[in-house]
């Protein structure tokens, strides 16, 4: 409904070379923002926005009136999640809390990003503490359903043609779901590959950074800049057929009938394009992997909310308290629970990273998310489809591919090997045409 195309690997290029005038580009992006974020409430309000924005981007036409000597972000506005410290706004983690708690460095990826050019559009809404409790946003394509979460504000400000690029986070399936949800590319690095320094933490065993962008090329420009130590040398150059992977049992029986429909036709694109598919009992054990990551989450979230939850407790939300008092309960029968919790993450690693090398297997592919978004704003949708691949710490990105009865969009979730983000990358690219 509230669409516009705005693809971070064109409009970067335009901004850089001149063809399209920053200080007009930025008077569009926010006469469409007041026209329609009164209706999908993706953004943290801030007075002022286009002054700002218009002040900053003269100032950057200052620092680079040299057309040739301008950086790969040059003059492109970006939404940052509301958990992410950035230099002249407030923290709120779409809590009550006082913000003076969220105070500190700017976070190195978000500086990053500055350095290339970029400036901040805004921050956009998160549910609390990036848990459960939505906040005010709406899906672009639908606002009678879920944009999804927890960076649901970052999902919706792309979606909506806000922004070509927002960072999210990713702890159980923030980052996976609510790009599915918009209809949008949503990418999740594997562990530490892009750094959370500056980032209020859920599960720092599990947190993820990441993004959304509304073209494939853009992911990859942008994954790029963040993830550390990118090995251009990595990328997929040959020409064989690809094998992908499904992990079929009681893992993908989690999802509706509905998306599970939706899959296999969806494999059918792959198999039509020359892809080889073998289906494997990867997770049979699924229901001991949600169990253990959600112990973990749980205590890490706990420890982590220990001084602010004593002093703050009254104006936690319901959802948000739940786990922390969840979290401190762990480890007082079994004072190993939390260990073997975090341990887990690494044996489910070794066995899905050894089912993929004793199959020939190059990417695994399953659905983004259990349902469609769902109708309603109570909840932001299950992501124990992201699960798994969050847990282990394998890099994921969720692309558009197909829309359901009701025009909601249905993604495909690709996931690859640890530390391989630029190989998955660049098979993904060769995918995505096939969805088009």
């Amino acid at each position: 409904m509230f669409t516009k195309v705005l693809h971070l690997s064109k409009i970067s290029g335009l901004l850089r070379n001149g063809e399209i005038d920053l200080i007009d580009f930025i008077n569009c992006l926010c006469d469409r923002i007041d026209k329609i974020e009164p209706e999908i409430f993706s953004l943290i309000p801030e007075e002022n926005r286009r002054e700002r924005l218009l002040n900053e981007a003269k100032q950057l036409l200052s620092v680079y009136s040299d057309k040739d000597k301008r950086p790969l972000f040059f003059g492109v506005p970006i939404g940052v999640k509301d958990i992410f410290k950035v230099d002249g706004f407030h923290t709120q983690c779409g809590s009550a809390l006082p913000v003076e708690l969220f105070e500190g460095e700017e976070a190195s990826c978000v500086r990053k990003l500055k350095t290339e050019g970029a400036l901040i559009l805004g921050k956009t809404v998160t549910t609390e503490f990036a848990y459960f409790e939505p906040g005010p946003t709406k899906n672009p394509l639908n606002p009678e359903h879920t944009p999804g979460g927890s960076s649901s504000g970052s999902a919706a400000a792309v979606a909506a043609g806000f922004t070509p690029f927002a960072f999210g986070t990713q702890t159980i399936g923030s980052i996976i779901r609510p790009a599915a949800f918009c209809g949008i590319y949503g990418f999740k690095s594997s562990f530490g590959r892009i750094p959370t320094d500056g980032v209020i933490p859920f599960s720092p065993s599990a947190d993820h950074v990441g993004f959304f962008t509304q073209d494939i090329e853009g992911c990859i420009m942008a994954a790029s800049m963040l993830c550390n130590d990118w090995n251009y040398n990595k990328i997929c150059r040959q020409s064989k057929k690809l094998i992908i992977g499904i992990p079929d049992d009681k893992y993908l029986e989690q999802a509706s009938d509905e998306i599970l429909t939706a899959f296999e036709k969806q494999l059918k694109v792959l198999e039509n394009n020359g892809a080889l598919i073998k289906r494997i009992k990867l997770f049979d054990n699924i229901d001991e992997i949600n169990r253990m990551h959600r112990l973990m989450v749980a205590a890490e979230m706990a420890e982590v909310h220990k001084n602010w939850f004593a002093l703050y407790e009254p104006i936690y939300r319901t959802l948000t308290k739940q786990i922390i008092n969840e979290g401190q309960q762990l480890g007082k029968n079994d004072p190993n629970e939390l260990y073997n919790a975090r341990k887990g993450r690494f044996i489910l690693r070794n066995k899905i990273e050894s089912f993929k090398k004793n199959s020939n297997i190059d990417l695994w592919v399953s659905p983004s998310t259990l349902t469609p978004a769902p109708e309603g704003l109570e909840s932001t949708g299950s992501p124990l489809m992201n699960l798994p691949w969050t847990y282990s710490g394998l890099p994921s990105i969720t692309i558009p591919a197909g829309k359901n009865f009701q025009n909601l969009p249905i993604g495909l979730q690709f996931s690859g090997s640890f530390n391989e983000d630029e190989m998955m990358l660049s098979m993904i690219k060769k995918i995505n045409d096939w969805y088009l």
